[in-house]
């Protein structure tokens, strides 16, 4: 199992200096969350490649179909290349009926933001290669250029593609299907109740007959399950437990009772040099 941890609150220089922390630390992965009008995940993510060696980096995550795909795809490829190629890439349709969420303009409606999504992923699968392509779709749409001008950006350095997490609401196939072809599975569940460790080893086996159907194996496939671990926590590791036995590869520890960036400053210095809740 690996490690990650979301900085809840905080700008670029705090990523910068966090992120080498939770490196020092033994962490696996530094994430932070891409929000609608505020500081630039990826600017912060930049930051972050340029203090670190090892540590994953990425968001947790991207409202995808609030995005266009080619100004994701360029932004990824940038640090990919700059940290080389440590970055994850996780996404989900965003938030439904929440004004916060939706202050700039309105929900399109889920059936919509999932159209977006799917046309969205296969750009991306397009845009990360150092080759031309064409594209039609509902929503996106992509003439074949031989010879682009400006040039195109670099690929990023993980190929076939940047490793992505896909949010999946059990038990719909439809949304677990896009997660299941992917390269990475975050929990949610749909209806009335709440992922558990057995809604997680549930999805697990969906998605392992799944990928099977399609001709994709489970390997470098990834579960993410995410909670709060206290840095003084001697049972921390017997709440990740029962998600590693289910079937999660990564935990992700995320804390989000506070959006003061002095507190979640000293917080997240505590829980990162505690180190992660590794089970041995």
């Amino acid at each position: 199992m690996k490690y990650g941890f979301v900085m809840a609150y905080g700008d670029a220089r705090d990523a910068a200096e966090l992120a080498p922390v939770a490196e020092q630390h033994g962490w696996d992965g530094f994430f932070v969350w891409e929000s609608i009008w505020g500081i630039d995940a990826w600017v912060m993510l930049g930051a972050a490649a340029m203090t670190t060696e090892r540590i994953r980096l990425g968001t947790m995550l991207t409202p995808l179909p609030r995005r266009k795909p080619w100004d994701v795809a360029g932004q990824v490829s940038t640090v990919d290349n700059l940290s080389g190629g440590r970055v994850i890439l996780s996404v989900g349709l965003g938030v439904t009926g929440d004004e916060r969420f939706w202050l700039f303009e309105e929900d399109p409606g889920r059936k919509v933001r999932a159209e977006l999504m799917d046309e969205s992923l296969e750009m991306l699968s397009h845009l990360w290669r150092d080759e031309p392509f064409e594209f039609t779709g509902t929503h996106y749409r992509s003439r074949k250029i031989a010879e682009l001008m400006p040039p195109a950006p670099p690929p990023p350095v993980q190929q076939p593609r940047v490793p992505t997490w896909v949010v999946g609401g059990w038990p719909r196939p439809k949304s677990m299907r896009r997660a299941a072809l992917q390269d990475g599975w975050l929990p949610a569940y749909v209806g009335d109740g709440e992922v558990t460790p057995d809604v997680v080893a549930q999805g697990l086996d969906w998605i392992r007959k799944e990928r099977l159907a399609h001709g994709l194996t489970m390997d470098g496939y990834d579960v993410v399950a995410e909670g709060t671990t206290a840095a003084d926590d001697p049972a921390a590791v017997d709440a990740v437990r029962p998600w590693a036995e289910a079937g999660a590869t990564w935990w992700i520890d995320a804390d989000w009772s506070s959006m003061d960036r002095t507190v979640v400053r000293r917080a997240a210095e505590r829980r990162l040099q505690a180190g992660p809740p590794r089970i041995d």
